[in-house]
């Protein structure tokens, strides 16, 4: 192929850089394919158009809005999927390698976008409970957090062009927060493929996102305080980052992920033959091998009991020996080749300065074979493992790491010593432990947990639907202390949160209602003369209450609850066992009164509430008594309209009650936070 010249993407248009740059080649043929540079862009203005055009159209729309943005972005995506494979063979990524990346970065987009569900109909998100700050609830405090009013910096590693961008956009994107996207210049042409297509699709608000190709020096010079700076790489060149003059000065969020010395380790519990032997050896070999064990989360440490060292190396090296590495086009390649040649070489320097204290096992940096492919031609390398008969005086396994399919064996004693060996690592992104006892798994996990970010537990009851060891996911956090860079990213709505300002605010129940549009206890209601399940979901004000009729619980309700529910706890059913409780007599069921406080507050006939859709929160607070009467304070909570699925779906909201039951002396005796789905009076 010709060599193209890659394109920017600042302030709103494509822009080609005055000089060509940084040549880039494909990591199987060596062939020149791509040069990149980003000579002329002003960064500070791009910054500035982010924060101008791109942060109030983004901060315009609520968490729903945003996330059914980056629902649709994703399936725009997931539609021109094989376009994205094709690019991604030339950075030397089989397809199973390039699934990771790319399926694995949009599947980050969905994972976020469904997250709009843990979220408000609103531009902010209410944080935490309220605090009474006063003695008769007059004054209250809460928590809310409002997007960020700067942009997100993205710097990101070679390995995953594109998951390493969707990965982190998505987040940003959902709390309300525009980017410019600095991908690593290596592999930057499978990013710019995939941004192209973002752009295409017309789907994100204008300034949301901006692209660099080539190098980005100079651009930590203009960010300002509200800006957040995210960097993926060598655990040197962050800190340099992090310790940058506008960072500190402006107090600016930086999140620092580095390569870890990651581990896993062998249970004492387990032999060869077993299935978590055969378990622990494939997920090792496919760390190894994933990607040419290019990944910030691959093993690099195989952590293994002193008497099935032998066992565990005989094992790694049939299995490995299979492991074809070649051109990935070609049927039956396991492993592609590394991503250019600079980083072949820098494998091969790292092999030779660990080759001076433990020796080679498995592998031959000369002597392998490459199917499809000119060795030498190509970013080709063999695995490697490693022995180390001593490794806690023998440190380099645990200080130099290999950024390729290298890995080091070592042997352990006993538990605490395989922890020790996992904390030698000064901080990994994640650690497993393969076991089949329980009591080995606690001891490793509470004993290691401090040193990493995540720990994952493998046995045959989850190994068919785990994913792995190196596979970070949405929902969880990914990072980790020390070494590893002690920065967070992912992990559901923390991620969200990180780009979001939270803010103390004080006042009356009343005006914080107002302010958060979530009714707090204690701020003035508005009784309704219309029952509040006859109107429709656009009718409901959020301090809409009704007052029920009352009712005098008796000893006949709590008896046939009793029978009914067959809950016969003796502090509803024998009066004489209550001695040295909190009881004065038997007592309603707290379950009894909740469902009668239904009973008063419900309307029965047809009518716009469909369903009851849950309970978020219960309490009761005050036992009630034979002879004493409750009533109800039933009052809109928040609302949160809800998409249709289709068009053949009802539109509607989902509508959260308070529900306040309270006795004769106006006290409160329980409390609830229901849910109700509500029609939409427009179902257009």
């Amino acid at each position: 192929m010709s060599i193209r010249q890659l394109k920017n993407y600042a302030e709103g248009k494509w822009v080609t850089a005055k000089k060509e740059g940084e040549v880039l080649h494909n990591a199987i043929t060596g062939d020149a394919i791509y040069t990149a540079s980003s000579d002329g862009l002003d960064f500070g203005s791009m910054m500035q158009y982010a924060r101008r055009v791109g942060g109030p159209a983004l901060r315009k729309l609520t968490f729903q809005e945003r996330g059914r943005m980056l629902k649709a972005l994703a399936f725009y995506l997931l539609e021109r999927k094989e376009y994205f494979y094709e690019i991604s063979a030339y950075t030397g990524a089989t397809r199973a390698d390039s699934w990771v990346d790319i399926e694995g970065g949009i599947g980050n987009l969905f994972a976020n976008a469904s997250l709009r569900r843990q979220f408000p109909d609103e531009t902010f998100y209410v944080d935490g409970e309220a605090a009474k700050l006063s003695k008769n609830g007059t004054f209250i405090g809460h928590h809310i957090m409002v997007p960020k009013e700067g942009v997100a910096i993205h710097i990101n590693a070679f390995n995953f062009p594109v998951w390493g961008m969707l990965e982190k956009v998505a987040v940003n994107l959902l709390a309300g927060v525009p980017a410019i996207v600095k991908p690593a210049t290596l592999t930057s042409f499978l990013t710019e493929a995939v941004f192209e297509e973002i752009i295409k699709s017309n789907i994100l608000p204008e300034g949301s996102l901006q692209l660099i190709c080539g190098s980005a020096r100079g651009i930590l010079d203009s960010i300002e305080t509200g800006d957040v700076v995210t960097f993926t790489g060598s655990a040197s060149t962050g800190q340099m980052l992090k310790s940058h003059p506008r960072i500190v000065s402006e107090a600016v969020d930086f999140n620092l992920e580095a390569d870890s010395l990651n581990c896993c380790v062998l249970g004492t519990d387990v032999k060869p033959g077993s299935p978590e032997f055969d378990i622990f050896i494939k997920e090792v070999v496919r760390e190894i091998t994933t990607k040419a064990g290019q990944k910030c989360t691959a093993v690099r440490r195989v952590i293994v009991p002193a008497d099935r060292v032998e066992d565990v190396q005989i094992a790694l090296g049939k299995r490995l020996a299979g492991s074809t590495i070649g051109d990935p086009s070609v049927e039956g390649v396991r492993m592609g080749a590394l991503a250019g040649q600079v980083q072949r070489e820098e494998v091969r320097e790292r092999i030779a300065e660990l080759s001076k204290s433990q020796s080679i096992v498995i592998g031959d940096l000369e002597k392998y074979e490459v199917v499809g492919a000119d060795k030498n031609k190509g970013a080709f390398l063999p695995p490697i493992v490693f022995l180390n008969d001593d490794p806690f005086n023998k440190l380099d396994c645990h200080n130099i790491e290999a950024f390729g399919p290298v890995s080091t064996i070592m042997p352990y004693n006993e538990i605490s010593d395989a922890i020790a060996l996992a904390k030698l690592g000064k901080g990994s992104l994640v650690c497993s432990i393969v076991t089949a006892d329980d009591n080995v798994a606690k001891e490793f996990v509470l004993g290691a947990a401090s040193m990493h970010g995540r720990i994952l537990v493998l046995n045959q009851d989850c190994a068919k639907e785990s994913t792995g060891h190196g596979s970070p996911m949405p929902l969880l956090v990914h990072g980790g202390p020390g070494r590893a860079g002690g920065g967070e990213e992912m992990g559901g709505k923390r991620g969200v949160l990180h780009y979001m300002q939270r803010t103390a605010i004080q006042g009356s129940p009343t005006t914080i209602s107002a302010i958060t549009n979530v009714y707090q206890q204690g701020g003035k209601q508005t009784e309704t003369v219309e029952h509040p399940f006859r109107k429709h979901f656009e009718d409901l004000r959020i301090g809409d209450t009704l007052i029920t009729a009352k009712h005098t619980v008796t000893e006949a309700d709590i008896t046939n609850f009793a029978n009914v529910s067959g809950d016969n706890f003796y502090a509803h059913m024998d009066a004489t066992s209550l001695e040295g409780t909190i009881f004065e007599g038997r007592v309603a069921h707290g379950y009894f009164i909740l469902s009668k406080a239904a009973g008063l507050f419900v309307d029965a006939k047809k009518g716009p509430v469909l369903l009851n859709y849950g309970i978020d929160e219960c309490r009761f607070t005050k036992p009630v008594y034979p002879g004493m009467t409750i009533g109800v304070k039933f009052t809109c909570k928040q609302m949160t309209d809800q998409e249709k699925r289709d068009e053949n779906d009802v539109a509607k909201g989902i509508v959260k009650w308070l529900v306040d039951v309270y006795d004769e002396t106006g006290e409160t005796v329980a409390i609830a936070t229901i849910l109700t789905m509500v029609k939409k009076r427009n179902q257009e």
